[in-house]
């Protein structure tokens, strides 16, 4: 099970670090709540195929629905829209810095709403992972000068982690409360995708598409892999190891964001980035020790 453990966190890890760099390429044309209605729907109904060809169960009960509908909402929809929002105020190591106190958040509300206990060494990690991804990133928060763009996107960004670590939190309810992973992604998507729907009927939205390839090939790849894939495995890490010591996952993300944009976008690695990268790793180490 270790092992198992292991090769989902890296699975989450490697495809939401390099989902950064396909999201680029969702962004100008279409509008934000358009391209979530592209991906979760793709994501939903692909989902929802493979659970009737592997005939798993995707009856359940009004209130199993109404918890899987707030799973969609937390986590396929609102956070991402927000997030959406706040990259065009911010740069996005700012933004990788704010998303990584979902660790933090998640284990506030993790005793909070699941009474789990606070872990001294996950607190420990998840500080010394956040002051890492600080130091990373440092050069862009200190650079920062629209002072009253950035303070919006700054509560952005919390607003939308803090639905994040709610959706995280709602998800291990329900593994708990006997509903599998993959029939909670799969309803828990196409929810997600009828609110954004909703939603951008409200905001007048134009439901246009971007036939350039480079918008197609990020598409598939964020429902497939971004969306269907990393979440599947990653909730099911929460539902194994805990909301908490799963989350440290965010901490991560960024680090293989930056090794993509060495290779891709000339990124030059300083003493003080590869000092926060070894804090990065120190974090994750205690985080995921087997004493947590």
């Amino acid at each position: 099970m270790v092992t198992h453990s292991a090769s989902l966190y890296l699975a989450a890890v490697l495809i939401w670090g390099s989902t950064w760099f396909a999201i680029t390429f969702q962004l100008g044309t279409v509008a934000a709540e358009i391209s979530l209605v592209y991906r979760f729907g793709l994501a939903a109904i692909i989902l929802l195929l493979f659970c009737l060809f592997t005939r798993r169960k995707l009856r359940f009960t009004v209130s199993e629905h109404g918890f899987i509908a707030l799973q969609g909402l937390f986590l396929f929809s609102s956070n991402y829209l927000v997030f959406y929002w706040a990259t065009s105020l911010l740069t996005s190591g700012i933004v990788a810095l704010l998303f990584s106190t979902v660790i933090l958040m998640n284990i506030v509300n993790g005793a909070v709403f699941m009474g789990s206990p606070v872990r001294p060494r996950v607190m420990l990690g998840a500080c010394i992972g956040i002051g890492g991804i600080a130091a990373i990133f440092w050069s862009e928060v200190s650079s920062v000068e629209n002072i009253a763009d950035t303070w919006r996107g700054l509560w952005m960004c919390l607003i939308a982690t803090f639905f994040a670590s709610i959706g995280n939190i709602i998800s291990a309810r329900n593994q708990k409360s006997g509903i599998p992973v993959v029939q909670t992604n799969a309803w828990g998507m196409a929810y997600g995708t009828m609110i954004m729907i909703v939603f951008a009927l409200f905001s007048r939205a134009t439901f246009n598409y971007d036939p350039t390839l480079s918008y197609s090939l990020s598409l598939i790849y964020l429902a497939v892999f971004g969306s269907i894939l990393a979440f599947g495995s990653y909730l099911t890490l929460v539902g194994r190891i805990g909301a908490d010591k799963a989350a440290y996952a965010a901490v991560l993300f960024p680090v293989i964001a930056l090794g993509l944009s060495t290779l891709f976008e000339n990124y030059i690695w300083t003493l003080q980035a590869l000092l926060g990268f070894a804090m990065v790793l120190l974090g994750n180490y205690i985080v995921l020790s087997r004493q947590s």
